[in-house]
């Protein structure tokens, strides 16, 4: 302790004065070897007060007061104070497990920069989907529209994020087809098992057409989701979620573009007071690693375009780039629609399936109900090891390769078989039959690149007439996409 080791200290030095002062008392008169003497007591009387001011300065228990110091004893400077114990990180009053106030802004790099403050939250999302796709038809098919095409499919910019206290939100612009939509844009609300979405949004019509365009197995959603003209609406949606059960349903009226088009308000002109309902429920057990996934969904719209009478039902030749449609009913005078479809999935390891079935029932002012139908049944592997597809929340999600490239492996790697079914004849339309037989290669490198490759063989029934007049005939496409997505 420095009380002791100061206490030697003295006691050595006092000895060598002692010394010191016997080796010349043997030289020195009487007189001077008294004052000596009395010098060393003094001495050795300072040392003792120091000493005695050192212990008072850090008391044990029980230890004596400090003694007076006698007079001319220097004052001894106060021991500095000890530091402060440090305060341990608290969760409940803001702050994080590493002292950090619930202030303080982390960074994080999730595809683009993320912030984040406590329960506030930005993140910028963007999507760039660029195609090359080629289309052989019949030659006696003169349709200019056929043969190469490309396109940048989609380039999307936007953001999403938290505002606290249970609310979030998302805004995307898209550039596709020549003009800028607005895509997901809206405000939620999430508390518990529940969440509640305000804006424009998906209505829950397909598990094809909920899972993200960057997230599929092939490079286009089945044929009905297009043909049915699934679409985002403005509308308020519902979602409760629990264990296996997913419920969701909601009111919607139209999409944006509709919306953005009153029309001049005579005979049923306006165009925005179309309105439905939707609603999907769906049971998602795993057992053991097999992740399974049955759903089904029922929808009711009213449409409120009765003066254009410009409803149709049609599809492309699997395609985006090219806008020709090999089948397709005549326009129509539709004032409502009825949706049902059924929905499986399965996930286990690498592999992976997937099915559906939707029928959509026409009512016509004009004439009898029409229906039309239309499926799809895929198998997916992963070539590499460790990947598997991503499941949350109802549908498929990409994952982040296992093994990507330049850690040690090549990416990921996903082959897919899909058949895809489409019926567009009932009673007097005779809007023709595709049958889809398609094969594609999703190579992911990194995390949010992908390239993808499909082949498709689409055999038609009842589809555009050639100059011969025959209508029944094959198709081939290739189409190559590259994306980014973060």
């Amino acid at each position: 302790m420095p009380d002791m080791r100061l206490t030697l200290a003295c006691a050595t030095a006092l000895a060598v004065v002692l010394s010191a002062s016997s080796a010349r008392a043997q030289a020195i008169s009487a007189e001077e070897a008294e004052a000596l003497r009395a010098q060393i007591r003094t001495m050795k009387a300072q040392m003792e007060a120091m000493e005695a001011r050192l212990n008072a300065a850090a008391p044990a228990a029980g230890a004596a007061p400090e003694a007076p110091a006698p007079a001319g004893t220097p004052p001894l400077a106060a021991a500095p104070a000890a530091p402060a114990a440090a305060k341990p990180a608290k969760n409940k009053d803001g702050s994080n497990k590493d002292g950090k106030s619930k202030d303080d802004t982390a960074i994080d790099w999730k595809g683009s920069p993320q912030f984040a403050q406590g329960d506030r939250l930005f993140k910028v999302k963007g999507r760039i989907q660029a195609d090359a796709n080629y289309v052989k038809a019949p030659k006696s098919l003169d349709d200019k529209g056929l043969g190469f095409s490309n396109e940048a499919r989609r380039i999307r910019l936007g953001a999403e994020g938290a505002l606290g206290a249970g609310f979030d939100y998302k805004l995307e612009l898209e550039l596709s087809d020549n003009a800028v939509d607005l895509v997901d844009t809206y405000v939620g609300y999430h508390t518990g098992p529940w969440q509640i979405r305000l804006g424009n949004q998906n209505s829950f019509q397909s598990l094809d057409e909920l899972t993200g365009d960057t997230s599929g197995s092939v490079m286009e959603r089945a044929a009905f989701t297009d043909a049915f003209n699934f679409e985002r609406r403005l509308g308020l949606a519902f979602q409760y979620g629990k264990g296996p059960w997913l419920a969701q349903a909601g009111v919607f009226t139209d999409d944006i573009g509709a919306l953005a088009n009153d029309g001049d308000g005579v005979d049923g002109g306006d165009e925005n007071n179309s309105y439905g309902l939707d609603g999907r429920l769906v049971f998602a057990p795993k057992l053991g690693d097999l992740q399974l996934h049955f759903g089904g969904s029922a929808h009711y719209r009213r449409l409120g375009r009765l003066a254009d009478s410009e409803t149709r039902y049609r599809q492309r030749p699997y395609v985006h780039s090219t806008n020709t449609r090999l089948i397709g009913t005549p326009v129509m005078n539709v004032s409502e629609e009825d949706h049902y479809g059924l929905e499986f999935a399965a996930i286990r390891g690498r592999w992976h399936a997937a099915a559906e079935y939707h029928m959509l029932t026409a009512n016509r002012v004009d004439a009898s109900t029409v229906t039309f139908r239309g499926a799809y049944a895929e198998t997916g592997l992963f070539l590499t090891k460790g990947d598997h597809r991503g499941y949350k929340e109802g549908i498929f999600r990409v994952e982040k390769p296992a093994r990507p490239l330049g850690e040690g492996g090549l990416g990921s790697l996903l082959l897919s078989l899909r058949y895809d079914w489409l019926d567009l004849n009932d009673k007097d339309i005779r809007g023709g039959t595709q049958n889809g037989y398609i094969a594609a290669l999703v190579w992911e490198p990194i995390q949010n690149l992908r390239f993808n490759v499909n082949y498709a063989l689409m055999d038609y029934t009842g589809a555009k007439a050639l100059p011969s007049g025959k209508t029944d005939y094959d198709a081939q496409v290739v189409g190559t996409r590259f994306e980014l997505d973060f």
